[in-house]
């Protein structure tokens, strides 16, 4: 007879990879995953001062960064660096991703794709872009979005002499605020914040605009959680952590 896996007495287990200087990425995936989930960490390193090499290092090396695990009973891997995904495009990550699930044996997502997962269950096509990056990272971006068929209304990044992609740690909860304030929404669907190092559960707990307001991390998490319970409604999950009651919310 075959061993039932190990299991957590703290709910299902999931690992999330987390850039180097992240101090956002642990914070908001606990209060999103809530109590009844087990959220495991592991740090993607790389000390190039240059900000494109260390994105793609830390897709290059995933592998070796999921390996940190063991043998702890993940049962999902969340990447957490929407940028990486933006420099190698949609097609050769979903090639890296999908190679990576079949050698841990669970699934492993990035947070892109499940961005894409959750618009998609919105309905949503026409997005507002709250991207905190330098130009050349908010370019690649934009372009991954219109590569998969999203029309972006308008944009909103950092200012162009913020060159290094760390700054985005930096950020605080008033000026991300004030970024979405000088956003254009007029004619989207759904705003996105784009970026696991923003700061986004308070801004969006507390935004008043008329459609859905969604976040890199806001979406990993929703995405692990579908991984995990297959049995449960992935549009009724969303709708459940975009709701002024979400769990989460009270966790603020």
């Amino acid at each position: 007879m075959t061993e039932a896996p190990h299991r957590s007495e703290y709910g299902p287990v999931l690992g999330v990879t987390v850039p180097q200087a992240n101090t956002t990425v642990e914070p908001e995936m606990q209060a999103l995953l809530g109590a009844h989930h087990t959220l495991l960490t592991a740090r993607m390193v790389c000390q190039s001062a240059d900000s494109r090499e260390r994105l793609l290092r830390y897709l290059d090396t995933l592998g070796a960064t999921a390996a940190q695990f063991d043998v702890a009973p993940l049962q999902a891997l969340g990447f957490a660096c929407t940028g990486s995904s933006y420099l190698v495009g949609a097609a050769d990550e979903a090639e890296r991703l999908a190679a990576l699930t079949t050698a841990r044996g669970y699934p492993v997502l990035s947070a892109a794709q499940s961005i894409l997962q959750a618009l998609h269950a919105l309905g949503a096509r026409r997005i507002a872009l709250l991207s905190p990056y330098p130009s050349w990272l908010s370019e690649a971006g934009l372009a991954y979005w219109k590569a998969a068929g999203l029309t972006v209304t308008a944009k909103a990044n950092l200012p162009s002499e913020l060159l290094d992609t760390r700054n985005i740690y930096k950020l605080t909860t008033p000026a991300v605020q004030s970024l979405l304030a000088a956003l254009d929404t007029t004619g989207c669907d759904a705003v996105l914040m784009s970026g696991t190092g923003m700061p986004s559960l308070r801004t969006m707990a507390e935004h008043r605009l008329r459609m859905p307001v969604v976040s890199s991390n806001l979406c990993l998490a929703w995405a692990m959680q579908c991984a995990v319970h297959p049995d449960r409604s992935a549009s009724a999950l969303l709708s459940e952590m975009l709701a002024p009651t979400a769990d989460w919310r009270r966790s603020l």
